[in-house]
């Protein structure tokens, strides 16, 4: 009998912000692949009897699993016949590859189902004071992601639509500060725009410090990942909340 998959978000990295029916998921999972960002405490609510396998993608590790290798760890034990949970931090679909996990599943006749999560992209600002949308200050907000570590390779139309909608979020941004603020300025943001940068989004460590396009960088010399960004007047709302 072939067992089942939950694609399933943890949040962005409280374990409390973990849904419901994602908690009640892996209280019955009989193997959790889990990624690198989510809350360690939550592998206490599996069962015992579930094994527990790491996949997450470590910044400059070599031995760090490829994406195929996790997509057949998932079909593998599905097939098996067990209960499967794949506990990605924040939600599968938001930068998680949920999608290609699903369509893989989909293509070996696995059976699953996704269970949303809490996207760090909202939450992170959110529990920093900042709302990623305001009356009269912002309308819209946009989301990019990428590599710690790597070169960044949006688009410059992407580039251009992040400086002119009212919020920019940026994810996994850390080593790439000075390519984002580079771009903003370039496609129009003026110096004074409010910058925040967030470390450790939700959880007891979490750092939030805040700056504008021009002090920034000068400001965050002892943030590390993982971190968000966040671009826009709605940093301001911060001091009054």
């Amino acid at each position: 009998m072939t067992g089942f998959v939950y694609l399933v978000g943890a949040g962005p990295g409280d374990p409390e912000l973990i849904t419901v029916k994602g908690l009640k998921a892996l209280q019955r999972a009989d193997v959790v692949l889990y990624d690198r960002l989510i809350a360690q405490e939550l592998l206490d609510d599996a069962p015992a009897h579930a094994e527990r396998i790491y996949v997450g993608k470590d910044l400059g590790s070599p031995s760090q699993p490829r994406q195929d290798a996790i997509h057949e760890a998932l079909v593998h034990h599905a097939k098996l016949g067990k209960t499967v949970v794949r506990l990605k931090g924040g939600d599968p679909f938001v930068f998680g590859r949920g999608s290609e996990e699903a369509a893989y599943l989909t293509a070996h006749g696995i059976s699953y189902v996704v269970i949303p999560g809490i996207s760090s992209a909202i939450a992170g600002p959110g529990a920093a004071g900042i709302p990623v949308t305001h009356r009269g200050l912002s309308a819209g907000f946009c989301v990019f992601a990428g590599q710690e570590g790597e070169a960044n390779h949006l688009p410059e139309t992407h580039w251009q639509a992040a400086a002119l909608i009212g919020t920019a979020v940026f994810l996994m941004g850390v080593s790439r500060l000075s390519k984002i603020l580079e771009k903003q300025r370039q496609y129009g943001r003026p110096e004074s725009t409010p910058v925040a940068m967030i470390a450790s989004a939700t959880c007891p460590e979490q750092k939030v410090i805040t700056g504008t396009l021009a002090t920034i960088e000068s400001l965050v010399t002892d943030i590390h990942p993982p971190a968000i960004i966040v671009i826009g007047d709605v940093v301001g709302v911060r001091e009054l909340l």
